[in-house]
């Protein structure tokens, strides 16, 4: 049974991600998704409270808990697609259903992630500048 339910959840995440490329245009800029009105600071705020800083960082820079999570700073992500992944709780990442968050916090966390900085490339970081 718990083999079954992880396959689910990997085909979801894989479905995602597809829907995410799919909604890209060939520039690679993902075509407007978005919720109007989405709140960075509520997202910030958001982010914090249902413990989404514990695996991805506090500024989004990916993480280890059980295993590696990804950065979610600058994420490409449609929204659609974003929300699809929250809803979903992909490996040991909970679901968090629309009781819990609803879809204008989903787009209120995406709009957090965008606004933060991403990671600075290795080249400009003086320590490891050869």
């Amino acid at each position: 049974m718990y083999r079954v339910h992880r396959v689910l959840i990997s085909a979801l995440a894989v479905a995602a991600l597809a829907i995410a490329a799919l909604s890209l245009d060939a520039g690679g800029r993902a075509w407007s998704a978005d919720a109007p009105g989405a709140d960075a600071a509520n997202g910030r705020r958001l982010y914090l409270a249902v413990g989404c800083f514990e695996c991805h960082g506090r500024a989004g820079q990916g993480g280890r808990f059980n295993y590696p999570a990804p950065a979610l700073a600058q994420t490409p992500l449609p929204l659609a697609a974003f929300s699809a992944l929250v809803r979903a709780g992909p490996n040991d990442m909970p679901a968090y259903a629309p009781r819990v968050l609803a879809d204008q916090d989903v787009a209120d966390i995406l709009a957090f992630l965008r606004s933060l900085p991403g990671r600075r490339p290795l080249r400009d970081l003086p320590l490891l500048d050869p």
